[in-house]
């Protein structure tokens, strides 16, 4: 191949638009961006050789003359059930606001900085985080910036998530007004939200007198293959099954119901179980699972909406907006059973 037949493929570049205009690199990007500094003359210049070019501005193909910052990069982890709802809901309010998504993805091989680094290439405007749940994030205080779901201190980044400590209160009230003591945890992972569900579970049981029956048993991480696992050790310690079960999540609790099954096990007759979530999987016929609401369409909804008010420069309360979970009562919970 040529190399004029190998450019003809190459994508142009903005130095490649500067060349060919005479001027510098830095003044057509702020021609691209439609940014303040530039003349009329020169703009109307630099946007007539970029479209003889065809120069494209990054992925978003806007018209080059009224192209405005309305990236917003996702950052996720490993994705439950709950997160894809989530992203979903971020799709739709971005959509409504006008603006668009770029995501990245972590895996085993790939951390935050990796990740962070291929959404440079878009030039995203803000980040909203789904993951890695960390305390401070690279990003803290360089851009608008958004967690949902766990507690930054960093007073650069904004919060959106769901009360644990009032979840994990009325999930533990729920059941011992059914008359059950013996109420375990099933954590996930070791995460930030993880920690912080595991910490709500104790102060609640605490709460209702019952701090000699907390039992927290560990899991690797979120996903079923992980409460499979950790619920066959708890049946394998010789320990008194629980009477009632509290999962981290929706999947963990649904992987925790299958291999009690398998046990001979019933549920809610032998032990009661509360997931988390309220994912499309707790409300399925087969698993009817008693669960915590959170509502990823409203905490999508306000990550998008404080985005867009940070770049703005609008005027927010506060940085932290934490909802009010709902108890969603189904058929995996039922009185005590203590034979």
């Amino acid at each position: 191949m040529t190399d004029q037949h190998a450019g003809q493929h190459r994508r142009v570049t903005l130095a490649d638009v500067a060349s060919r205009a005479g001027v510098s690199t830095a003044l057509v990007s702020i021609v691209m961006r439609d940014a303040p500094g530039a003349s009329a003359a020169s703009r109307e210049r630099i946007l007539g050789v970029a479209r003889e070019m065809g120069y494209r501005p990054d992925v978003r193909a806007r018209s080059l003359a009224s192209l405005k910052a309305h990236l917003i990069g996702v950052l996720f982890g490993r994705a439950g059930r709950f997160h894809f709802e989530l992203i979903d809901g971020l799709y739709t309010a971005a959509e409504d606001r006008g603006w668009d998504l770029v995501l990245s993805a972590l895996t085993s091989s790939r951390d935050e900085k990796r990740a962070l680094g291929s959404l440079q290439d878009f030039r995203f405007d803000a980040l909203i985080m789904l993951g890695p749940e960390i305390p401070e994030p690279q990003l803290a205080g360089q851009i608008p910036l958004v967690v949902v779901g766990w507690h930054v201190d960093h007073p650069g980044v904004d919060i959106v998530r769901t009360s644990d400590d009032h979840a994990m209160a009325l999930s533990v009230k729920h059941l011992v007004d059914l008359g059950h003591r013996r109420i375990a945890h099933l954590q996930g992972g070791r995460g930030l939200i993880a920690l912080a569900r595991r910490d709500a579970y104790k102060q609640a049981m605490r709460a209702n007198g019952l701090r000699s029956e907390i039992h927290v048993v560990e899991c690797d991480g979120e996903d079923q293959l992980d409460g499979q696992r950790a619920t066959r050790t708890m049946l394998e310690t010789g320990r008194d099954l629980p009477s009632a079960l509290i999962a981290f999540n929706d999947d963990i609790a649904a992987a925790a119901m299958s291999v009690l099954g398998q046990q001979g096990i019933s549920v809610p007759g032998d032990i009661s179980v509360i997931g988390f979530d309220d994912s499309a999987l707790a409300g399925s016929p087969g698993l009817d699972l008693t669960t915590i609401r959170q509502v990823p369409q409203e905490m999508a909804r306000l990550a998008v909406e404080r985005i867009v008010a940070r770049t703005s420069g609008a005027k927010v309360d506060g940085r932290e907006i934490i909802l009010e979970p709902e108890l969603v009562v189904r058929a995996t919970t039922g009185p005590a059973n203590d034979r």
